[in-house]
């Protein structure tokens, strides 16, 4: 067990260091030795968990779709809110998932990977489906319209607020959200909802207390944003990691 939890942390740590990169220099700049540089990790080590460039980014984009801090709530429509006032709060915070944002928009990255705003979309969709049911959303509102919308508008926000006002992300998705959701929502649950930027660190914080963490201690990841380690394979390599 202890083999494979420094395993563990070695893969993370090989993973923040490629996402730091790219999101510094684009996909196309960073090499393999950078990253090597970054971690003072030996070449044999890093391709025990990675075996290309290609392989890293890819593992960045499967981190990009993450839950983590998300707890249920009465109202649908606020749950669907935390998940982009969540991502706002940790993307400044946690270079994995600003470096996915950065491959997304990356022509040649994008043409190579694909995005993870599908996923984005499907998950928003079927949160917003079920507010609809319960009637939490307005009669003419389509779901899945709703959700591609605001993927491009949180994106479009993230991209343009990183030059501009790079600190100011979680009020600006605050803002966004604001503006939004009265086309959108009930009155009577529109007056309910929590969208300020306060909501997601509380939320994080009690995530830390629930998993006994300690207020300064790592965020539990969610369901869907979990990092994975590969198998405990040699232990000549794990030893080297």
């Amino acid at each position: 067990m202890a083999r494979q939890e420094r395993a563990h942390r070695t893969r993370w740590a090989i993973l923040e260091a490629a996402a730091r990169l790219f999101d510094e220099l684009g996909y196309e700049a960073t090499t393999i030795g950078m990253v090597i540089e970054r971690t003072e990790i030996t070449r044999g080590g890093l391709y025990f968990h990675f075996t290309s460039k290609e392989e890293l980014a890819r593992a960045v984009l499967d981190e990009a779709v993450t839950s983590t801090g998300l707890v249920p709530h009465p109202f649908k429509v606020q749950e669907w809110v935390d998940l982009g006032l969540l991502l706002a709060h940790r993307m400044p915070m946690e270079p994995i998932l600003s470096a996915a944002v950065r491959l997304s928009v990356d022509p040649r990255a994008r043409r190579l990977f694909g995005t993870r705003w599908p996923d984005w979309v499907e998950v928003g969709s079927g949160l917003l489906a079920e507010a609809k049911e319960r009637g939490e959303l307005l009669p003419h509102v389509d779901p899945e319209e709703v959700a591609r919308l605001c993927v491009g508008a949180w994106t479009g926000v993230q991209i343009v607020t990183d030059v501009l006002r790079p600190a100011r992300l979680p009020q600006e998705v605050s803002d966004l959200y604001a503006m939004l959701l009265p086309a959108v929502v009930s009155p009577g649950v529109l007056a309910k909802l929590d969208l300020t930027v306060h909501r997601a660190p509380r939320l994080l914080a009690e995530a830390r207390e629930a998993a006994g963490t300690g207020a300064s201690g790592p965020v539990p990841a969610g369901d869907t944003g979990a990092p994975g380690a590969r198998g405990d394979g040699d232990g000549a390599a794990d030893d080297a990691c």
